[in-house]
């Protein structure tokens, strides 16, 4: 389809002259001759661009580009004029006129100008469309989980997000998630039109980090052979995600410390110093106020970037969002790898087995053994033959007829189900509903055994 330029001038002349040269440049000409005629045009033609005189006979072209630029934001108008009035183009410029031309008219400044105006406009509208998918893939929305310590999770990330907290923290153990939920709180925020950059501190030698987190002169070093911006001052405007910040040296901790402190970076090599607005996002799967107890992190660093700290739950105690996880996994690989028979589910021994696991690379395990299993599969249920030896091997452990064994001098029973129900309420954190699914039990019979060992203790102390 053509693209259309709307001409609009009361010299129809130069109107006539205008629509050749678009004419034969591959455009359709539309033509009006005052401001009425130009925004009718523009409400039924939706033109690509507009060329707009300054004088119309019934306004000022200045009202007119303002009424375009509020129905359609990103519209190329051209300012055309034969009295180039500084004050009149400036305003036109900051009303959002993309160019202006000077009558008599250069045919070739036309197509150049017309043509560098409407490729901007495709480029930004592109822009616009990758910040919108990438929005959504790594929105809120996109994070799977339904247990109450995943929706607390995500309901405190949301607040944050929209917050004006300039540090926040994430730990957990590696495989939860900590990247995908720093991208979902920088797609929430008032930066989400900013950068998001992302360095993982655990990935590079020390001495590279320090050159790509600040960045270098031209002659700062051997090979610094030219300017090099650093990732903390390309993440101006939006956000820096530093993964696994735990590894960084005390060294660099001193100096990301100055940075976050005083609002400004300086490259290597140079005496100035680069003024910064961007929030910072640090993940780590340690636990840093401890390490700060045995010196390998600094106590005041910890403190600046705990400004919000988000735990991230492992996957062991998120309870069925093993399952629908599984399930997304499932129907995103049929996708991807465009399976024929599609895997329909997880085989019942193969559920159990998952329930049994204790996952200890939480989601990112889970995520790699389903796709293992898809490649390996030939039917449409993924079954136990395909999942690596140590789902397998708890399998067969769980299928033992004495999974506990008696000692030779013999036990308490009522000792044996103290410890499990005690176990079972500490890995969820005192949550009963889920340490009862756990137990294999209902809430109501959970109950009951606490009751009943309340009793003895009770009846032990009175005794």
């Amino acid at each position: 389809m053509r693209e259309k330029v709307l001409i609009v001038d009361d010299d129809r002349a130069l109107r006539w002259s205008l629509g050749e040269i678009l004419r034969a440049t591959g455009y359709d000409a539309l033509e009006a001759a005052s401001v009425r005629e130009a925004l009718a045009l523009f409400d039924a033609e939706q033109p690509h661009a507009v060329l707009l005189d300054i004088e119309l006979p019934d306004g000022s072209g200045l009202d007119a580009l303002s009424e375009i630029k509020r129905r359609q934001p990103d519209a190329i108008v051209i300012i055309i004029t034969g009295n180039v009035d500084v004050p009149n183009v400036v305003a036109a410029l900051r009303g959002g006129a993309y160019d202006f031309i000077s009558k008599p008219i250069n045919s070739e400044e036309l197509r150049v100008t017309l043509r560098n105006g409407l490729e901007a406009r495709q480029l930004r509208r592109e822009v616009t469309r990758a910040r919108r998918e990438s929005a959504q893939q790594f929105s809120f929305d996109q994070i799977i989980g339904q247990s109450v310590v995943m929706r607390e999770t995500i309901a405190l990330a949301r607040k944050v997000a929209r917050s004006e907290a300039s540090s926040i923290l994430l730990q957990g153990e590696s495989g939860t998630g900590k990247d995908l939920l720093a991208k979902a709180i920088h797609h929430d925020s008032a930066r989400a039109e900013g950068p998001f950059v992302a360095i993982n501190c655990a990935a590079l030698p020390s001495n590279l980090i320090e050159a790509e987190l600040f960045g270098y002169e031209k002659g700062a070093f051997t090979d610094a052979k030219q300017r090099k911006e650093g990732l903390i001052e390309q993440a101006s405007g939006g956000t820096l995600f530093l993964d696994e910040i735990g590894e960084l040296d005390l060294t660099l901790q001193t100096k990301l410390l100055r940075v976050l402190e005083e609002g400004r970076v300086r490259r290597l090599g140079s005496l100035n110093e680069i003024e910064l607005d961007l929030r910072v996002i640090a993940a780590s799967n340690r636990d840093l106020k401890a390490d700060t107890e045995n010196g390998r992190f600094r106590l005041d660093l910890y403190y600046r970037l705990a400004v919000i700290c988000i735990d991230l739950p492992p996957l062991r105690e998120r309870g069925d969002d093993l399952l629908l996880l599984a399930a997304h996994y499932i129907e995103t690989f049929n996708r991807t790898m465009r399976r024929k028979p599609p895997v329909r589910a997880l085989a019942p021994a193969t559920r159990e087995a998952f329930r049994r696991y204790s996952w200890p690379g939480n989601v990112r395990e889970l995520r790699n053994v389903i796709e293992r299993a898809m490649i390996l599969e030939d039917g449409e249920m993924i079954t136990m033959n395909y999942l690596p030896r140590e789902l397998r091997a708890d399998d067969l452990r769980a299928t033992d007829d004495a999974p506990v064994r008696l000692p030779p001098e013999g036990l308490s029973l009522a000792e044996v189900e103290a410890s499990l129900v005690r176990q079972a309420l500490e890995r969820c954190g005192g949550n009963r509903t889920r340490a009862a699914r756990l137990l294999g039990l209902t809430r109501d019979q959970l109950r009951y055994r606490l009751k009943k060992m309340s009793a003895a203790r009770v009846g032990g102390a009175r005794a």
